[in-house]
């Protein structure tokens, strides 16, 4: 396939970018500092772009298969910048006709599972109530995806770790896996990539876990 990447210098953008390449795809990496990126592969092309571009945003979606971005709040203090992002993102696809689109959202947002013990509802409660600003960024985008014409699907990890790639994790698509407590980022981009062309997984809210 021919994969778009933003947010290619992250974690989890970063891990999207090598495992698409171990696996034949072809990646258009979208980054603001090339010189941050490392990343190296004969099927690899760096845009460097800032999101603030629309042309250079509808050039980097142009004839892609799929978009996939690892963009997003890393703290309270970056609240907001997730839906203005994937507005952008979203108006460069529908201008160029692209449809599918795979987003990092986060495990607050889906709905608890059935018989979730005491303490993981607990948990998830403190955890929604101390980033707030950061998850109401989030559902703002979330509503962006719902309001728009893309193939989406939104990826809801809860705390994230830096693991390697393991393709053993839980997913649960309309809420959560049951105790989701982790996952390693390496496991977020695998299971992205899992889900790109999965039919069932189309304007859908995933949650992922260990």
């Amino acid at each position: 396939m021919r994969l778009t990447v933003f947010g290619a210098t992250g974690g989890i953008g970063g891990q999207i970018v090598k495992q698409a390449l171990a696996a034949g795809h072809r990646v258009t990496a979208v980054v603001r500092d090339p010189a941050r990126f490392r990343v190296t592969g004969e099927r690899l092309e760096v845009v460097r772009s800032g999101l603030d571009d629309p042309q250079a945003l509808r050039e980097a979606v142009a004839g892609q298969d799929a978009v996939l971005s690892g963009l997003g709040p890393r703290r309270r203090s970056d609240a907001g910048v997730a839906a203005r992002l994937t507005r952008s993102v979203l108006a460069a696809m529908e201008a160029e006709g692209t449809r599918r689109l795979l987003v990092v959202s986060a495990a607050p947002l889906g709905s608890a599972p059935e018989r979730e013990p005491l303490r993981d509802r607990a948990m998830m409660s403190v955890v929604g109530a101390v980033l707030k600003p950061v998850y109401d960024d989030l559902r703002v985008m979330e509503r962006e995806l719902a309001h728009s014409a893309a193939d989406w699907t939104a990826v809801r990890p809860p705390r994230l770790l830096d693991r390697p790639v393991t393709g053993r994790y839980r997913v649960a698509v309309g809420g959560n896996p049951r105790s989701a407590r982790v996952i390693g980022r390496a496991d977020v981009a695998h299971a992205m990539l899992a889900m790109t062309d999965d039919p069932a997984m189309l304007r859908q809210g995933v949650g992922v876990a260990y």
